[in-house]
């Protein structure tokens, strides 16, 4: 099976990733913005130092210095790592003195003022007002990157740390957005046979009320259906009822008068379908009524009187007064909010199922245990687990050849249902290799 696909996933990959790129985006335009200011700013610096520089050196050094044995003399400071060096030259090029991390050849730039840039550096020229010394100040391109590498990397870290802040505001944002579609999936979900009312639709959001108009719409057609379909199994039911009975009658008339022979075997036969067709309409009543809901009530009762009055009738019926064992535990207790006639109908019929099922003239249990659950036990072959299920639907026969409906389960099942239990079915009988057990829990 297909797993199915989530809304809340990938709405938020999707938030968390736009907000991503969004950020890394404005990063990037940033370092740009950055890396002009930066250029703007180390250039004034270095045209200001270089400037700055001119003077000191100008005013500072003898005209004798600029003989050839004080060429290139390095100016020693102190050990610290310099961000700027520098050179001074004359005007003929001669390199006179540099700062202590300068190169030992002069810059490859032009003497004249202004900016120009190698392969490394950043170079700004001064000049003396007759411009015969010159001062060329340089900056490494690399502190440059450096400076805006640090700076980017401190504009990450931020990111480092929404991205799973974002992750849980988004996850919550997303929760919240999808709370109405599970409210309207749980409200769907509640629906069956038993309750089609209409799904609210007033504080749904927008986006989702043409579905649960829709929903309506369909519930409203299918309750249409099932109030028609009951209707006429009720009216059937009822409209057969009285012509059944009267022909049973009458047929029981003629077999009394007829003498022994072929034709009252045939009348016999006759007697038997109508009597048969007397308990599928009977059935067909009961299940009009258990689809109608019948089965809780508000009232408390007693449960164990109305099941010694169903057994004690099932106990002086002629065919099963020797069958019946009625076993009731000391400490069973059956006061539940159930339908008196509800409850009837399902013990009446979970009985008549044992006796027509079961082994022939075999014993039935009907017992009570000390868990207060309600267990009516036939003797015979064990069915496969497969068919259990199956006997819950209606119409379906466990033996073709046996007398029945198949509706005597499917309607013990619903009425349980709606009794708010369970009704178990059990092959063979647990503790045993053979039989059929048919157990009835309700809540307490």
């Amino acid at each position: 099976m297909k797993r199915g696909r989530s809304i809340v996933r990938p709405l938020m990959l999707s938030l968390i990733g736009a907000l991503v790129v969004v950020w890394l985006g404005a990063i990037g335009l940033s370092i740009v913005v950055m890396r002009e200011e930066f250029d703007e700013i180390f250039d004034s610096a270095l045209k200001e130092a270089s400037e700055r520089l001119l003077v000191i050196v100008s005013e500072e050094m003898h005209p004798d210095v600029l003989s050839a044995a004080e060429s290139g003399r390095v100016f020693s400071s102190t050990g610290r790592r310099q961000y700027i060096v520098y050179q001074v030259r004359h005007a003929d090029g001669q390199l006179i003195y540099r700062s202590k991390d300068a190169p030992e050849q002069p810059f490859d730039v032009p003497l004249k003022v202004g900016f120009r840039d190698t392969g490394k550096y950043r170079v700004f020229t001064a000049a003396t007002s007759d411009e015969k010394l010159f001062l060329q100040a340089a900056d490494d391109f690399g502190h440059r990157r450096e400076a805006v590498l640090e700076s980017a990397t401190t504009m990450l870290w931020p990111l480092v740390m929404l991205i799973p802040v974002s992750l849980l505001v988004v996850w919550l944002i997303a929760r919240r957005a999808v709370t109405p579609i599970n409210a309207l999936r749980t409200s769907i979900s509640e629906r069956d046979d038993g309750n089609l009312s209409p799904v609210e639709t007033e504080t749904l959001p927008n986006e989702l009320r043409p579905i649960a108009f829709s929903v309506n719409l369909l519930l409203q057609r299918l309750r249409s259906a099932l109030d028609a379909e009951r209707e006429f199994t009720a009216n059937s039911a009822h409209e057969l009822r009285t012509p059944i009975a009267g022909a049973l009658a009458q047929t029981q008339r003629l077999l009394a008068e007829l003498p022994d022979g072929s034709l009252k075997a045939r009348t016999r036969n006759i007697e038997a379908a109508l009597t048969k067709l007397g308990r599928i309409s009977e059935k067909l009543l009961q299940l009009a009524r258990a689809d109608a809901g019948l089965g809780a009530t508000e009232t408390k009762t007693d449960l164990l009187k109305v099941l010694d009055l169903i057994v004690l009738d099932f106990q002086r019926s002629a065919e099963t007064s020797n069958r019946i064992d009625y076993i009731v535990a000391p400490s069973a207790s059956l006061i539940r909010n159930v339908d008196i006639d509800a409850f009837g109908i399902v013990m009446r019929n979970l009985i008549e199922n044992a006796t027509i099922h079961g082994e022939p003239n075999g014993p039935i249990k009907v017992c009570v245990d000390e868990h207060s659950a309600i267990r009516v036990i036939s003797n015979g072959p064990a069915v496969a687990e497969a068919d259990l299920a199956a006997f819950k639907q209606r119409f379906h026969r466990g033996d073709a050849k046996r007398k029945g409906a198949g509706l005597g389960l499917p309607i013990a099942d619903k009425i349980v249902r709606q009794m708010g239990g369970t009704l178990q079915l059990h092959s063979p009988v647990p503790g045993n290799d053979q039989g059929f057990e048919a157990r009835i829990i309700l809540p307490g």
